[in-house]
């Protein structure tokens, strides 16, 4: 083999080893990311719905109260302001869930990114 191709085959060689490589740590920062996604979503989850529900109770007993301390007097009305609150509350929540659904999300925004620099670093 010719010094040249030897020299030719070698820069290919470091090439090839350099975008393994390039890759690998793309793939890792890929995991990482997801592995920090999954356990922000999670604990998202179980302190939301941990709030949900001692929200959903405090406010469920603070109703009843109210009601059983007006009963004589305007049960009726005590009954409809709760309704109309809860049910007030209840469109908020999903007028807001609305909107953070049509946001999206920045899962992988960082290995986006750096995809998006090593693209531009090796266009000429």
């Amino acid at each position: 083999m010719e010094p040249s191709a030897q020299r030719l085959s070698a820069s290919l060689r470091g090439l090839a080893a350099t975008l393994v490589e390039l890759a690998q740590v793309r793939l890792e920062l890929f995991s990482v990311e997801a592995q920090e996604e999954v356990l922000r979503v999670a604990s998202l989850v179980a302190y939301g719905a941990i709030a949900l529900v001692c929200m959903a109770l405090g406010l469920g007993f603070l109703a009843i109260l109210i009601t059983v301390a007006l009963w004589d007097e305007h049960r009726l009305l005590a009954l409809s302001v709760f309704t109309a609150v809860f049910l007030l509350a209840g469109l908020v929540a999903m007028a807001q869930a609305r909107e953070r659904i049509r946001r999206g999300s920045r899962l992988f925004s960082a290995s986006i990114e750096e995809l998006r620099q090593d693209r531009e670093s090796l266009e000429p």
